[in-house]
């Protein structure tokens, strides 16, 4: 509908609602709803993701079940599996959004950024509180609540996110593994 512009070689599966959007190439958009959002080449989005005004999902981004991205730039490369919001966010790209994850943008009165970094992982049921910026190859641990930044290469889980207090900076350590 619209301005909507469609790439060669995407497939738009049924029950899919696209208006004012530019669709890439190669890109498989199933049971979808697509509003004033772009989406580059080799992506492939839902079932029952929602895309709203704003969002632009760079080269080879996967959205899928019942994921939203309002206002936000998804970079290469980057995974969100399901069950995830992104407000008023910048991905670099690679970073992998693990299930459950929320961008916790308003704060009653105004919108805040998150910005995250290159190479990044958010573990399942991450709340970024915003505004908060997780630097290149940052690791957040399963069910963690950032309030702080967090600098490149750190593991950080908890409520409040925390590093290990052994202080493990390098991102290579396993998020699995408690502090020793």
């Amino acid at each position: 509908q619209g301005a909507t512009r469609i790439g060669a070689h995407s497939i738009i599966g049924p029950q899919s609602h696209i208006v004012d959007s530019t669709i890439g190439r190669h890109c498989h958009i199933t049971h979808s709803v697509v509003e004033a959002a772009m989406v580059d080449d080799r992506c492939d989005v839902g079932p029952f993701s929602h895309l709203r005004k704003g969002a632009h999902l760079a080269e080879n981004v996967h959205l899928g079940n019942f994921g939203e991205v309002k206002n936000s730039y998804l970079g290469p490369d980057t995974k969100m599996g399901h069950f995830s919001y992104l407000g008023d966010a910048y991905i670099e790209g690679n970073a992998n959004i693990g299930a459950g994850t929320i961008t916790c943008n308003y704060d009653g009165h105004n919108k805040h950024k998150t910005t995250i970094g290159r190479n990044v992982f958010v573990g399942s049921d991450t709340l970024l509180v915003a505004p908060v910026y997780l630097g290149d190859g940052a690791r957040t641990g399963a069910g963690s609540v950032v309030t702080k930044d967090v600098p490149s290469n750190t593991l950080v889980y908890g409520v409040p996110a925390r590093p290990p207090k052994n202080a493990l900076t390098d991102a290579s350590s396993d998020p699995h593994e408690g502090p020793g």
